[in-house]
C-alpha cells in the first residue's frame, strides 16, 4: 500500500473513532446520557395539582412536568425516552446523589443547605408560602394567627414550610408532617389539622379541586425560588439545562404552560424570573 494511501486510511479511521466517541457520550453526565441512550430519568411530583400529577391512566400533567419535557427535548430526548419517577420531598437529594434520577423538577426550592449537596438550575419559577384552610374557618388570617393555643399546622417531611412558620410567626403551633402533600389535604378535610402550609401555587391547585371545602388565605409570607435539581460536578449539562429553560421562557411556552395548568384556579400568573448564571 502506498504511503499516501496508508496515511489517508489512518486519518479516516481516526475520524471514525472520534465520531463514535462523540456519539457514545459520557453516561455519567446528563448530556452524555441523553446523547448515548436517548433516555433520561426525571423525578416529578405525583400529587401536586397544576405542577405535577400522575393520573389514573398513567400519564403525567402539570407545569413542572412540562418544564421537564421541554428540557429533555432540548437535550435531544423525546417524551418516549423520559422515565418519570416520584419525587417525594424527603427523598429528592438522595435520588440525585444515589444516581437514581438525572434531574428533579418538583417545586424544589433553592436553599443554601441543599446547594451544599446538589446543584440547581434556576430559578425557573418564584412562589410564595401561604396557608390552606377549610372554607368556613375564619380563625386563620395569616401565619401570626396560628399562634393560638391548640392549633395544628400540616406540612411535608423535608420541606422548609412548617418550620419557617414556627420559627418566625407562631411558636406555639403544633406541627404535623406527612410524606406527601395530599396527606395534609386529607387531614385538613378530616379536621385532624387546622391548616396546611406550602407554596401558594401548590395550595391553589388543591383549592381548585375542592372549592366548596377549602380556600387559600392569600397572605403570602415568603419567597420560594424553584430550581431544577442536578448532581454536582456536571457544568456542561448545567449550562445546557439553563439554556433550555431560558428558551422555554423566551418562546412563551413557559407562560402558556402555566396558564394551561394553574390559570383555572385563579392564581395570578407572575412574570418569569431571571435565571442565575
Amino acid at each position: 500500500m502506498a504511503l499516501a494511501s496508508l496515511r489517508a486510511l489512518v486519518v479516516a479511521c481516526s475520524a471514525a473513532l472520534v465520531l463514535t466517541s462523540c456519539a457514545t457520550g459520557d453516561g455519567t453526565t446528563v448530556v452524555g446520557k441523553a446523547d448515548s441512550s436517548n433516555e433520561l430519568t426525571i423525578a416529578v411530583a405525583y400529587d401536586q395539582p397544576g405542577l405535577g400529577v400522575r393520573r389514573l391512566d398513567g400519564t403525567y400533567r402539570g407545569f413542572d412536568v412540562d418544564v421537564a419535557r421541554y428540557v429533555a427535548k432540548e437535550l435531544g430526548v423525546d417524551e418516549s425516552g423520559i422515565k418519570f419517577t416520584e419525587a417525594t420531598p424527603s427523598e429528592r437529594e438522595k435520588l440525585l446523589t444515589d444516581g437514581a434520577v438525572d434531574l428533579v423538577v418538583s417545586s424544589y426550592s433553592i436553599t443554601a443547605k441543599r446547594k451544599e449537596i446538589i446543584d440547581f438550575v434556576g430559578p425557573y419559577f418564584v412562589a410564595g408560602q401561604d396557608l390552606l384552610v377549610r372554607l368556613t374557618d375564619e380563625r386563620i388570617t395569616g401565619p401570626d394567627s396560628l399562634d393560638q393555643g391548640g392549633l395544628k399546622l400540616c406540612s411535608v417531611d423535608n420541606t422548609t414550610s412548617a418550620q419557617n412558620v414556627k420559627e418566625k410567626y407562631a411558636q406555639s403551633v403544633e406541627l404535623v408532617e406527612y410524606p406527601n402533600f395530599s396527606d395534609c389535604v386529607t387531614a385538613l378535610l378530616a379536621e385532624q389539622v387546622d391548616a396546611m402550609t406550602t407554596d401558594d401555587v401548590i395550595l391553589a391547585g388543591y383549592a381548585a379541586q375542592n372549592p366548596e371545602l377549602l380556600r387559600v388565605v392569600n397572605k403570602p409570607f415568603s419567597k420560594e425560588e424553584y430550581g431544577i435539581g442536578m448532581r454536582k460536578g456536571d457544568p456542561t449539562s448545567k449550562a445546557k439545562v439553563t439554556a433550555a429553560v431560558q428558551k422555554m421562557i423566551d418562546t412563551g411556552e413557559w407562560r402558556r404552560s402555566l396558564e394551561a395548568n394553574v390559570g383555572a384556579s385563579g392564581y395570578a400568573i407572575p412574570d418569569p424570573p431571571a435565571i442565575a448564571s
